[in-house]
């Protein structure tokens, strides 16, 4: 890899001299770096990266921040398949691979020499409809949650491929690709599954019912949730904590692996049970 672009978070203290330094470290190495910058200001389910100012020829993106700056790179980005390595400038990081400062300099060699592997990450693509009708579409590369907007007990009934699967009474529900295991879903109880896995996990937020579970799906089935409850309550499909569909009573969304998927950069001597080990040890 010679090209480069660096998408930083500036809040995260540091951000600006990292990227400073990692810039002068690859042009010094005969290496071409741009640095950008992750804009929270313009608000939630806007682009803060402009696919216009990522030049056709940068092989790598790397992000400085948290797993949420790499995630929307993700979602700015999707369908440039331009692999992403994150570096940690946030707090607690599933996502991000490195963290310690004096990691960056021979992790920036081995890009160089290409000494790194790359891994695909699944997303899903969720489409809400009202009337039989499409009102929002995106995709999420984390999860997809349906929530209500005024704390209220909400009705799920969930069918896969087309069958009745369950009913649910919870506050929200999750529907989470592997590598969103790791975030809200872990936080409600499901299950942490391999990232380069192809499976869908569903996973509902405070259950009121005790035998309520997570289920793992395959990716090749198509989900739909009808969304169910007092007419007039307010509920909501969000995207990756980012974009949200507004939704009613009587409204459905569909659910499906995305054709589009997002490619990290794994480097070799670091395992994702080793990241994971480590991150939960509060390493």
């Amino acid at each position: 890899m010679k090209n480069f672009y660096i998408i930083m978070n500036p809040e995260k203290v540091g951000a600006h001299e990292t990227a400073e330094n990692i810039c002068a470290f690859l042009t010094s190495r005969g290496g071409r770096c741009k640095i950008g910058e992750k804009r929270p200001e313009e608000g939630k389910g806007k682009h803060y990266t402009d696919k216009d100012d990522v030049p056709e020829e940068v092989q790598c993106i790397i992000t400085l921040g948290g797993d949420g700056t790499l995630i929307q790179a993700a979602r700015d980005l999707a369908g440039r398949n331009i692999p992403l390595l994150g570096i940690n400038r946030g707090t607690l990081g599933y996502l991000t691979q490195l963290s310690r400062t004096e990691e960056i300099e021979p992790v920036l060699s081995a890009l160089l020499a290409g000494d790194y592997k790359l891994e695909e990450r699944m997303m899903l693509d969720g489409c809400a409809y009202r009337k039989g009708k499409a009102v929002f579409q995106d995709i999420a590369f984390n999860e997809i949650v349906m929530r209500s907007q005024h704390l209220k007990m909400l009705r799920f009934k969930v069918f896969v491929n087309e069958e009745f699967f369950n009913e649910y009474h919870a506050d929200g529900l999750i529907a989470a690709t592997p590598t969103g295991s790791t975030a809200y879903n872990l936080s409600a109880g499901g299950p942490i599954i391999v990232p380069d896995s192809r499976m869908t996990v569903l996973t509902p937020i405070c259950s009121h019912a005790l035998n309520a579970r997570s289920i793992v799906l395959s990716s090749d089935d198509r989900i739909r949730v009808e969304l169910s409850g007092q007419e007039g309550v307010s509920q909501a499909a969000v995207f990756d904590g980012d974009s949200v569909a507004r939704l009613y009573p009587g409204d459905y969304i569909e659910i499906h692996r995305s054709e589009i998927r997002t490619t990290l950069i794994k480097l070799k001597n670091i395992s994702f049970l080793d990241n994971l080990r480590n991150k939960m040890a509060g390493i």
